[in-house]
């Protein structure tokens, strides 16, 4: 094994679904840190790694740039995009948007199996808060994702969750960039209760009041400490 499949932990795919597969892979290494912000993708070593001809490779980079995770600087090829304060301002802005959309048209055209989707969600954010250690910060921040994807697939409206789901991985990035949200990972399930309670109750103002504030804290809280993270650059610290 070379020292560029160490690093990445790539190796060998089969043919079936390849793009996506590498996508997905690439994905991961970009959330998880192993591919570092402003690093460049080599299409050639990531296709070497995984036994591949680089037309995949291409194609998955392509889908990584639309989903924000990539950028394409011409003759150069792809890098790790490099996210800021206010990027992540107007990705959380674009969020609220979509996901009280969804909230009114759920709690408007029926909630249906929705409230037993979320509560089943929170109790495995609980589940995997109770693992401790033994669970990462990427599994978390994806539980968490999960239930905000549950609600707005619950809208049945699929124009709102192709954006959604244009926009969750650069989400996920942007968490893990930071770190995580909160000390105690049982807080990442108990800030999703008043969403559902409101839901269950079938208020849709308190429900998307409820939505404004759980992702305004968390829209505060990533956005302040990536100011922090790149006031720390500044100086060379």
């Amino acid at each position: 094994m070379n020292q560029d499949t160490r690093k990445s932990g790539f190796s060998p795919l089969a043919r079936e679904g390849l793009v996506d597969r590498v996508a997905d892979l690439i994905s991961r290494a970009i959330i998880t840190g192993q591919l570092a912000p402003g690093e460049r993708v080599s299409e050639s070593v990531v296709a070497r790694q995984l036994g591949t001809s680089r037309a995949p490779v291409r194609e998955a980079a392509r889908l990584l740039e639309s989903s924000g995770l990539l950028t394409y600087a011409p003759n150069r090829g792809f890098f790790v995009r490099q996210l800021s304060a206010d990027t992540l301002d107007d990705l959380y802005e674009l969020r609220l948007v979509i996901e009280s959309a969804a909230m009114r048209r759920l709690i408007r055209n029926g909630p249906g199996t929705a409230v037993d989707q979320l509560a089943a969600q929170i109790d495995e954010l609980y589940r995997i808060a109770e693992a401790g250690p033994s669970s990462d910060t990427l599994t978390q921040v994806q539980a968490d994702m999960q239930f905000h994807r549950l609600l707005v697939a619950a809208s049945g409206n699929p124009k709102l969750l192709a954006v959604f789901d244009q926009i969750a991985t650069e989400t996920e990035f942007s968490i893990m960039i930071i770190g995580q949200l909160y000390d105690d990972p049982h807080r990442i399930a108990e800030t999703h209760i008043p969403i559902l309670d409101a839901l269950r109750a079938g208020d849709e103002a308190a429900a998307v009041e409820a939505l404004r504030f759980h992702i305004v804290v968390a829209q505060t809280m990533v956005t302040r400490k990536l100011r922090d993270l790149e006031e720390q650059g500044a100086r060379g610290t």
